[in-house]
């Protein structure tokens, strides 16, 4: 069964009662009150190309600017979204933006290292930033971004798109309501085999191997699930394929993590093989596992609980998360309102990475 507009309304309302560490809604807000949000975009990647129809698609938000080094790529993009050539930035002459009043905020979609570079430098031009996770590669620069952001009185959100998915909201609400009796134990992982000469694998870019790139995922759920931060955690790497591409960064990553209420999540993430990013909880009176869990779309709820089996599937069409992690920061923007994932909920996962490399022996 697919969920409809309304029932994914629904599961965002019932979010908000729920006291999560990081509230997590798919509520939409009230169309036809506001004016559209002007985003300027900085990296033309591969997310990126996710969230700009994502951005036009939803009620209040828009494209109004591009920062690329590809003037050529720019262009072609630029007149896609109807963008104008005086909107166009290079990375040279990026703090100009302050100049344009379309622009309201950024959407950084740069590599890692870059984050807290144009999410500081976005901020002293007074704009509001939308930044990717993982948030930076350092603790450090994570807490510089967001006294950046409060010194220039500018909001600053992490890109958790999973934070807007209807199923997972549904998950975390079967928890709350005791319908999986106690949970005991988690499970997640989540990775793929990369390919050769991706910058991914250039450890100044990244910051690290795949944790920081899709067991961020695994990480930031088990968070959200048991509305708990870790007491504990143990973590081991290891680089099993010796073909050059993991000279910089690690192949593979586990680790377990104990929450203050017993909880015990068991999580990994590779880039040596095709893992599909799943979770699945247990729980005394039974289990949900989402599978796909975090894929942009075709997200598959199943559960057993007492007996009754629940199978569900989200909308199937990209990019409605990237809809809705638009539609409430553009909201937050315009009605000076805290985003639900501040820059604060990526320091946390960014301690917690901290955490799990010193306790695997990988230098930070």
């Amino acid at each position: 069964m697919s969920m409809n507009r309304r029932e994914f309304s629904r599961l965002g309302a019932l979010a908000l009662a729920a006291g999560v560490t990081c509230t997590l809604s798919a509520q939409t807000p009230p169309a036809g009150n506001e004016r559209k949000t002007g985003y300027a975009v900085i990296g033309l990647g591969r997310i990126a190309a996710h969230f700009m129809p994502g951005a036009v698609n939803s009620t209040n938000s828009a494209i109004t600017g591009l920062v690329s080094g590809h003037r050529d790529k720019a262009e072609r993009i630029a007149a896609q979204y109807g963008v104008p050539a005086s909107s166009i930035y290079s990375y040279d002459n990026f703090d100009e933006i302050a100049h344009n009043p379309a622009i309201d905020a950024v959407y950084v979609a740069l590599p890692n290292s870059m984050h807290a570079e144009y999410t500081i430098r976005a901020a002293k031009a007074g704009k509001h930033v939308l930044c990717e996770k993982p948030m930076a590669t350092s603790v450090a620069d994570c807490e510089a971004m967001i006294a950046a952001c409060k010194r220039a009185n500018v909001k600053l959100m992490i890109a958790y798109r999973c934070h807007f998915e209807p199923l997972h909201l549904r998950s975390i609400q079967m928890i709350r309501d005791g319908e999986l009796g106690q949970v005991q134990a988690i499970s997640s992982c989540f990775g793929f085999n990369i390919a050769p000469g991706e910058w991914r694998l250039n450890r100044k870019l990244a910051g690290g191997g795949p944790l920081y790139d899709v067991g961020i995922y695994c990480l930031n759920a088990c968070r959200y699930l048991t509305g708990e931060e870790p007491a504990g955690v143990q973590a081991f790497a290891s680089t099993i394929d010796h073909d050059g591409r993991f000279n910089e960064v690690e192949e593979n990553v586990s680790w377990t993590m104990r929450f203050p209420s017993g909880i015990v999540a068991s999580c990994a993430t590779t880039y040596g093989a095709n893992m599909t990013g799943y979770f699945k909880v247990y729980g005394a009176k039974g289990w949900v596992q989402i599978d796909p869990a975090f894929n942009y779309d075709g997200v598959h709820l199943r559960a057993e609980l007492s007996g009754q089996v629940i199978d569900q599937l989200s909308p199937s069409h990209d990019p409605y998360q990237f809809v809705a992690e638009a539609e409430h920061f553009s909201h937050c923007v315009q009605n000076n309102l805290e985003p639900q994932c501040p820059g604060e909920e990526g320091l946390k996962d960014m301690r917690y990475i901290a955490e799990i490399y010193r306790s695997a022996g990988i230098a930070t």
